[in-house]
């Protein structure tokens, strides 16, 4: 009886403490949500007060020509990316540049010097430029890395690295327009 009125006692003073530090831990961050509601946690593809949403904002990015069929992928992935797929807006306030540098790395390479896989490499430096005063908003660089094996067709071996390469012209575009997205919501 006495160990039951013990454990009942210490379980309740443990409840007590707990309730007590999450009024304390409530007290302190209560102030700073509260600070937040001004102008810091807000969704990104809101209207902002300007009343445009990033989505709209998105669609004024025109996005020059990058040479070769992987910056080609990269810019139609970035098109849809800004448009969604539907109509482009005919007023364009910001302009994108892309430089691309792709390259091949050979990894697993047997004893007569043939690679068993390949990992494919796109780095990209990219430039948010305003079109109104024409000075550069946003700068930054992205990369993308894909890895493919090699097979011994040739058929097999030309899909596999434009499978690697649309792969990573993906990754960039994603984290380019990531990026614009989260400049565009300020």
């Amino acid at each position: 009886m006495l160990l039951r009125d013990a454990q009942d006692s210490g379980s309740s003073r443990l409840k007590a403490r707990s309730l007590v530090r999450l009024a304390l831990i409530g007290m302190l961050v209560a102030p700073s949500l509260a600070a937040c509601g001004g102008s810091g946690f807000r969704p990104m593809y809101a209207a902002n007060s300007g009343g445009q949403s990033v989505s709209e904002k998105m669609a004024q990015v025109a996005i020059t020509t990058i040479p070769g069929r992987v910056g080609q992928q990269l810019r139609n992935e970035l098109i849809f990316r800004t448009t969604g797929g539907g109509q482009q807006a005919t007023e364009k306030t910001y302009k994108l540049d892309i430089a691309v540098r792709e390259r091949l790395t050979s990894q697993l390479v047997d004893i007569e010097g043939n690679a068993e896989t390949q990992i494919y490499h796109i780095d990209a430096d990219f430039q948010l430029i305003d079109t109104r005063d024409k000075k550069v908003v946003l700068k930054g660089q992205s990369f993308g890395r894909a890895g493919f094996q090699r097979f011994q067709t040739i058929y097999a071996n030309v899909r596999a690295k434009r499978d690697a390469e649309n792969r990573t012209a993906r990754t960039v575009a994603t984290d380019i327009s990531g990026r614009i997205e989260a400049f565009l919501s300020r």
